[in-house]
């Protein structure tokens, strides 16, 4: 029927408001959804203008804590957040109806500029059966198209270390490096839209830029060898003065890090001669140790001793260049084409603190090295309405995301010049610093840590890194109206390809100088007397055969569902998906190793009867039904429920990628140990000229003998490489398993008001098939409790060793006898565990009206899941609430203009000057009060009662931990008092009693919570008419407004010791990761 409206003419301070948003009360289906229209993107107080950041604004989001992607690989600030308990790589992130995630690693690929984007929709669960390849949420986002009106806009915002607040932990006083109390950091963003018609009502395009410049300055307090050992070690005679490391032990007396001749004594380093006060003869020192002294820089604190001896500062860049096109083009009433071309490039550097030799860097989260970021995204496709009843849709979509990310010094060859062999081989992947891990104590700090490589020590770099990933895609769906019935099908095809040439161990290698290399069979020892003597205690670095081996896969989507308005209050939606991801394949003859590990060998990929893809088997069962019924109760009450099923491919190759590319025969681990194995003797010797040890006189390390140290140089015929000890596989199982969720979810909602809804909501899912710990893979040759006490050796308690017996015996193609896995780990990407949510959620949802609009929530969760690390011998010891869940979350967003000036409700009737001084300022902000992350204690003697799995005490008492207030002195907040050393097993004190050895305290994983999360950011604005087209908006941006420290203790952040007495345990000395103190941000911004 048809229905005429009639506007009444109002007086001269009403308004009229017209919306096309939808409803209060949803009525047609059952999904758990957040909308964040236009208003919203562009106006709510956002860091670094981040779209990812509005995730975090849904309910049953949570922001992971204590790890996240390199910069290197991630500089669009991908979030990782974990949706309804389930792991942020579930996460489907869409831009224009296509596919916009890297399944790599998780994360968005094209991360939209703000002013880009004109609605985005965030469903968390039960989402309709045309999206797929997710198990955690659905992130869609429309960019903007142009219109019949040239439209537009131009912004600039600004942020530095003038208008941020101190870390009350870290920033209490002036660096001495640079005489500041806070480093350096410029923050720029800028950049523009235009959109309009070409052929007005016809075609018409849309475009934007946005450019940020970011520079971050670091200080950085390390250690670096004393002046006195830089005097006397590179004198050409007499002795190296290392006694300024003795540290008598207050209870023997005995020195702890005394250093022992590992060239005297028995090949195990038992019996050897200690060097008399740490004076060892120059002519015993390696000359390639010597030029590696002489390279580091002088200590410049003064009196600090041999710690934190040395600081240093610096800055790194951050370069961002972001564009949009689009065009869009009505060719006929019915008919409707777009396509869209997005571009993101992104340049990163830093520098490390030791110069030549390295180190923790200076750039971007600690970055020593430079990346080079270019992801491309496209999409087009049209609309097209056969009838009034039959509509269909076409999609096509590819992007490409591309990593290069490089050492400093990628095309040089230090270790070569310092006269170390083996290391700057001829193959350029192999260029710059290695990595050397030195223990400047007994107590294995690792102070004197320099070089280059992914590790935080090194400067957060995977270099060098080739990542080049692609992906296109055809959608195609239908829509047929029938009665009451909306029939909705299609199908989704998408073709994948990756390339990635990864050094996660440096590829000039890692080189580890122990304490137990100087030590008289573990006695003493000082890992600076042992780099100074060149004996490397142990070594890996990856080595590969190809820098192009590559992964394929197809995936094939299907749908159908209906919405069936069975009467005017009922409407059930049901539908079924059907995924299919065929196993990967490589690209060609020996490009990959499928790792079997029924057998303990490795499929190589092309030989034998082996397929390029590796003879997978694949599933076709991954059907995912979906259910929704939506009852309207009275005119302003609707119930909802519903179920639905989804698949992913996981990340990190547990599906696709990363995995069998990173196998033999194309990639190995290479580790090299000493040969007892227990770190007392050197695996090889530093260089030429390095006095030779009891254990070995081997210079430099050994080339890895591809394919297989027992293959004789060529694949066996029957195309299986054997597991051998040492080179640690990767291996998933021989038919796809895919992470699946079950989700389900009751929901009320009531409508207030014309534009005020709330809303009651219980929702809950389990995993299953998905990963142990964070994933994907984990050790499955792990060693079990059970023998500890009765002195069965490590090793012969592992999985693949157990008593001793290899699991795998093979006679090699050498004809030798190859065992495994009495050393080896055994890395298993199985999706062989599950999880379970349980929430309630309650909304409150207000549409602009009257200058106000609000979204804001409640949950109460509840997470469990199984972490990794005895999870292969007893599941349940793992078992425990998830360490990234905060089981109670309010957030609020509000946007409100201040009701004063022109057309408002209090001075309407302001002249233009006083118009300018009370009109148009509005308010707006983001609020997130949770409860605290969980966390499990550990206690002092655990290496004394066990050698594999948890370190948890038994809980006998009541512990109730409280973050107490900041020390302005010591700059620190109690969070629990540590007692002393429990002694002996059996041992109480407090609510804490240190188990019987062999065994696992009783305390529940995660039993604990830390202190809670408080935040809020407010944006205030000023608005301006300009002329009638042109406004100016003049805002400040307040991150963290009530400059409110949040504190870090988890399971990722603080010392949870709880009988070590004197130490940091209990102690939080600093703020949450990825949290900042207050901050102010600046923009003008100008549309048309």
């Amino acid at each position: 029927a048809r229905v005429d409206g009639q506007f009444q003419v109002g007086g001269a301070q009403e308004t009229i408001e017209v919306t096309a948003e939808a409803p209060e009360l949803k009525t047609d289906r059952a999904d758990v959804a957040t909308i964040f229209n236009e208003r919203a993107v562009e106006n709510l107080p956002i860091y670094n203008r981040n779209f990812t950041e509005f995730e975090l604004l849904s309910p049953g989001t949570q922001k992971l804590v204590g790890w996240t992607h390199a910069k290197t690989e991630n500089p669009q600030g991908s979030q990782q957040i974990f949706v309804n308990g389930q792991h942020f790589s579930g996460t489907a992130y869409e831009l224009d109806g296509t596919d916009n995630q890297d399944p790599i690693l998780g994360i968005i690929v094209i991360n939209p500029n703000l002013d880009s984007v004109t609605e985005t929709k965030i469903t968390t669960q039960n989402y309709d059966a045309e999206f797929g390849k997710a198990i955690a949420g659905v992130v869609a986002t429309q960019t903007k198209s142009g219109s019949n009106d040239f439209h537009g806009s131009a912004f600039g915002f600004r942020r530095s270390d003038w208008t941020e607040a101190r870390n009350p932990f870290t920033q209490f006083q002036k660096d001495p490096a640079t005489g500041r109390m806070i480093p350096v950091d410029l923050w720029g963003q800028f950049g523009g839209s235009i959109g309009g018609p070409i052929i007005k009502d016809k075609l018409f395009f849309f475009g934007d830029y946005q450019g940020t410049r970011r520079k971050t300055g670091r200080s950085l307090l390390k250690a670096v060898p004393t002046q006195h050992v830089r005097d006397t070690c590179l004198a050409t005679t007499g002795f190296c003065d290392l006694g300024e490391y003795l540290n008598p032990s207050p209870t023997t007396g005995i020195p702890q890090n005394q250093a022992y001749d590992p060239a005297t004594g028995a090949a195990d380093g038992t019996g050897r001669t200690a060097f008399t006060g740490n004076l060892i003869p120059i002519g015993v020192l390696s000359p390639q140790a010597v030029a590696i002294l002489a390279a580091f820089p002088a200590p410049n604190v003064a009196g600090a001793g041999i710690t934190n001896n040395f600081v240093g500062a610096g800055s790194g860049s951050y370069d961002d260049n972001t564009f949009d096109v689009r065009i869009d083009d009505q060719t006929t009433q019915k008919l409707h084409t777009f396509g869209r071309f997005s571009r993101a490039s992104f340049n990163l550097a830093g520098k490390g603190i030791f110069g030549v030799l390295g180190g923790e860097g200076f750039g971007q989260d600690g970055l020593n090295g430079n990346s080079k970021v270019i992801n491309y995204s496209l999409a087009s496709g049209f609309d097209y309405a056969l009838s009034t009843s039959l509509l269909t849709d076409f999609r096509f979509g590819w992007f490409h995301y591309n990593v290069a990310a490089n050492k400093n010094d990628q095309s040089s060859t230090p270790a070569a010049n310092l006269g170390i062999p083996g290391l700057n081989l001829p193959d350029k992947t192999t260029g710059g610093l290695p990595g050397f891990f030195v223990d400047l104590t007994a107590s294995g700090d690792n102070g004197l840590s320099f070089g280059e490589g992914l590790d935080q020590k090194f400067g957060r770099c995977n270099c060098p890194l080739t990542e080049s990933e692609h992906q296109v895609q055809f959608v195609n769906n239908w829509t047929k109206i029938v009665g009451n019935h909306s029939y909705k099908f299609g199908a989704d095809i998408r073709r994948a390809w990756n390339l990635r040439v990864p050094s996660d161990a440096n590829r000039a290698g890692q080189l580890t100088f122990n304490q137990l290399g100087t030590s008289n069979a573990g006695a003493g020892g000082l890992g600076l007397a042992t780099l100074l003597l060149g004996d490397i205690t142990s070594f890996n670095r990856y080595v590969s055969t190809s820098v192009d081996a590559a992964e394929r896969q197809k995936r094939f989507f299907f749908y159908g569902q209906d919405t069936w308005r069975v009467t005017p209050k009922l409407t059930f939606n049901y539908g079924l998906r059907w995924e299919i991801y065929f196993p990967e394949t490589v690209n060609g003859k020996d490009k990959g190793g499928f790792a079997d590990l029924t057998n303990g060998t490795i499929r190589v990929a092309g030989e034998g009867p082996f397929g390029t893809n590796g003879n997978i088997d694949n599933t076709y069962k991954a059907f995912a039904p979906r259910v929704g019924v939506a009852y309207q109760l009275t005119p302003k009450t609707v119930v909802r429920m519903g179920y639905g099923r989804s698949f992913d491919i996981g990340v990190f190759g547990s599906i696709f990628g990363h995995t069998v590319t990173q196998n033999l025969p194309v990639l190995v681990n290479q580790n090299l140990q000493s040969p007892t194995g227990d770190s007392h003797t050197a695996a090889f010797l530093l260089g030429p000229g390095t006095q030779p040890t009891t254990s070995t006189t081997q210079v430099g390390p050994t080339a890895f003998p591809f394919p297989c140290p027992s293959c004789a140089g060529t694949i066996p015929s029957n195309g299986l490489i054997p597991f051998e000890e040492g080179g640690s596989p990767k291996i998933r199982p021989l038919k796809m398993r895919l992470p699946t969720l079950d989700a389900w979810n009751l929901s009320i909602q009531h409508q207030l008001t014309g534009s005020l809804s709330t809303e009651l909501a219980y929702v809950g899912n389990k995993g299953t098939h998905i990963f142990a710990g964070n994933g994907p893979g984990y050790n499955v040759n792990q060693a079990t409790i059970v023998g500890f006490t009765s002195g069965v050796p490590f090793n012969n308690r592992r999985v693949f060793n157990m008593g001793g017996v290899p699991a795998f015996t093979h006679t090699a193609p050498n004809g030798s006898i190859v065992t495994c896995c009495a050393k080896t780990d055994l890395t298993w990407l199985g999706n062989d565990a599950s999880n379970n949510y349980n929430a309630l959620q309650a909304k409150l949802t207000k549409r602009f009206s009257k200058g106000l609009q609000v979204i804001s929530h409640y949950t109460w969760s509840r997470a469990n899941n199984y972490n990794d690390e005895y999870f292969p011998i007893d599941p349940g010891v793992e078992y425990g609430r998830d360490d990234f869940n905060r089981e109670h979350v309010f957030v609020a967003n509000v946007l409100y203009e201040l009701p004063f000036g022109k057309g408002k409700d209090y001075l309407g009737g302001a002249g233009r000057a006083a118009d300018l001084i009370v009109g148009g300022w509005q308010m707006n902000w983001t609020l997130n009060w949770s409860s605290g992350l969980p966390w499990t204690p550990s206690y002092s003697q655990c290496g004394a009662d066990k050698d594999t799995g948890p370190c948890r005490p038994n809980l006998v008492g009541s512990f109730s931990p409280s973050a107490g207030s900041l020390d302005p002195v010591k700059h620190q907040v109690v969070f629990f008092t540590p007692s002393a050393t429990l002694a002996s097993p059996g041992a109480t004190a407090g609510a804490f009693q240190r188990p019987q050895p062999g065994t696992f305290g009783a305390v529940a994983r995660n039993k604990f919570t830390g202190p809670g999360f408080f935040g809020a950011n407010l944006a205030v604005m000023k608005n301006f008419t300009v002329t009638e087209r042109v406004k100016a908006q003049f805002r400040v941006d307040a991150f963290n407004v009530f400059n409110h420290p949040v504190y870090g203790f988890s399971s990722t952040a603080g010392n949870r010791c709880i009988d070590c007495a004197g130490t940091d345990a209990g102690l939080i000395k600093n703020i949450e990761d990825g949290t900042t103190m207050r901050q102010l941000q600046f923009g003008l911004r100008i549309t048309f």
